[in-house]
């Protein structure tokens, strides 16, 4: 298998099993190492995943034995979920029709109406003067590919597999900022390349895992587990930019919609779908006003959480740069149980050290781009 290795303290080493995922503003990628190391530490059976995102920890987790319960709000979540957790047919099942997608000519459609540029100029803006995210030669495979998925006789998981190849193949050939809430003034040189299909690095299920998608509080009641693992999206505390302008479901709207082909209604110049416009009510975890009480609602979704949660051990990660204050967080945590241990990364220095509770991690979160996990145990 192949590893990921990082080295946590000067004598500890840390392995961590490839994972596959896309371009993700909360991509967990680089902690991996981090996040196994601590789960181990209480020797869980089950983890619940809460806030899977691409699954990238999830897929980790898998690997080294545990069973999953991966939760998330989005459609292309859950996608990879059933891709990476529950596919029980081997690669040589699906490499025919992975074959036969790739052999498709393409074709013009709604994806490339609405979000192919064209190629032979080397700026990204079409005739109707806004940026695009891929070149029409990719869109109008898109087209044909996504039609054809829909035309097949599959099994919920199976679909899932294909759906996951198409999106991991788009975002190998994308022109945008990593995400698709604006996209780039001249056609990024991966957009030239020819949007092809692979079968994902699917998993050997050894667990009965479980995907669900839906808001965690409603899940929180219907499982249990040993450790629970959450990274809710926390949100900026950047006044200027409240963070219910840069919701993730804004973000990867048209993952969303790659996976739902539903043609939804779209606005603006990234032509987003209107059930991500900023008039929607954002997550409780993104939000950035505060409640009657005068705390940031942030805060009391995840006192919350914390609170409903099933398990024995939590495992949070935190961010130096979101609406939840360490302060605040800290009364939280301290309120819901025993912090056994704390990590602190900080990606400017590329470093991670350790600490034992203390108040100290306050002041270290006052600096940015800092992220924390929390290693807790319930009272």
């Amino acid at each position: 298998m192949s590893m990921q290795t990082l080295n946590l303290f000067a004598d500890v080493v840390v392995d961590a099993p490839r994972t596959e995922g896309i371009k993700y503003a909360g991509s967990k990628l680089k902690l991996l190492p981090h996040i196994l190391q601590l789960v181990q530490k209480v020797k869980p059976r089950t983890v619940l995943d809460g806030f899977s995102g691409t699954t990238r920890v999830s897929q980790a987790l898998a690997q080294v034995g545990y069973r999953v319960i991966a939760n998330d709000l989005s459609a292309w979540s859950e996608v990879f979920g059933k891709c990476y957790l529950l596919n029980e047919h081997s690669a040589e099942h699906y490499q025919p029709i992975i074959d036969h997608l790739n052999s498709l000519p393409g074709r013009d459609g709604w994806f490339t109406e609405n979000y192919g540029g064209e190629t032979n100029s080397g700026c990204s803006i079409s005739q109707d003067g806004l940026k695009k995210p891929w070149q029409k030669h990719n869109t109008k495979r898109l087209d044909a590919i996504r039609e054809e998925i829909d035309r097949f006789s599959l099994t919920d998981v199976e679909r899932s597999v294909l759906l996951a190849s198409l999106i991991l193949a788009l975002d190998e050939v994308e022109s945008t900022l990593g995400h698709f809430a604006s996209y780039l003034n001249d056609w990024s040189p991966r957009s030239y390349s020819k949007l092809q299909l692979q079968v994902p690095r699917l998993l050997p299920r050894l667990e009965a895992h479980s995907v669900h998608r839906g808001d965690i509080f409603d899940l929180l009641p219907c499982v249990e587990a040993d450790l629970a693992y959450f990274d809710p999206p926390y949100g900026s505390n950047n006044e200027k930019m409240p963070p219910s302008r840069v919701r993730y479901a804004a973000y990867y709207h048209l993952w969303t919609t790659v996976c739902l082909n539903d043609q939804p209604p779209i606005f603006g110049k990234a032509k987003r779908r209107v059930d991500t416009s900023d008039t929607v009510a954002c997550s409780a975890f993104e939000e950035f006003r505060k409640s009657n009480g005068g705390r940031f609602m942030v805060i009391e979704a995840i006192e919350r959480l914390l609170k409903a949660t099933r398990a024995k051990h939590i495992l949070l990660s935190y961010s130096s740069g979101g609406r939840a204050t360490a302060e605040e967080l800290n009364e939280v945590i301290s309120s819901v149980g025993q912090v056994l241990e704390v990590l602190e990364v900080d990606y400017r220095k590329n470093v991670m050290a350790g600490m034992r509770w203390t108040n100290e991690w306050v002041a270290e979160a006052e600096t940015p781009n800092k992220e924390f996990l929390f290693l807790i145990e319930k009272s």
